[in-house]
């Protein structure tokens, strides 16, 4: 079956590419299926389940035994940045130099200090 590409408008495209997709998709889970169909009869043939091969359980049992999942702890997915200022007054207080400067960090300042002299 030969498409003329050129002559096709954008949605008849973005059809034709959803149709392809599908038909891909559908296409490896066979091909999954024959080859996992395939592994357990070679691990038959040698006297072993293919489950005793690869070390995981059958798909029933692990649903079974499965520990229930605790929520996802809500966060907005930035990583944690490493401080890089220290209050020699308190080593507890750190700041990362993001964001507004903690008030220490404005009192060093404005007391003649810098910025540098708090770098960890």
């Amino acid at each position: 079956m030969k498409f003329n590409l050129k002559d096709m408008k954008r949605r008849e495209l973005e059809k034709l590419r959803g149709d392809v997709d599908k038909a891909l998709d559908k296409l490896a889970q066979a091909e999954k299926k024959l080859a996992l169909d395939a592994a357990k009869k070679a691990a038959k043939a040698h006297g072993f389940s293919l489950e005793e091969l690869t070390g995981a359980k059958p798909a029933s049992a692990a649903r079974e035994s499965a520990p229930a999942r605790a929520p996802k702890a809500k966060g907005d997915g930035r990583a944690k940045v490493a401080p890089k200022f220290r209050n020699p007054e308190n080593p507890e207080q750190t700041w990362t130099g993001r964001g507004r400067a903690p008030k220490w960090v404005e009192a060093h300042i404005a007391q003649g200090g810098s910025k540098e002299d708090l770098a960890i």
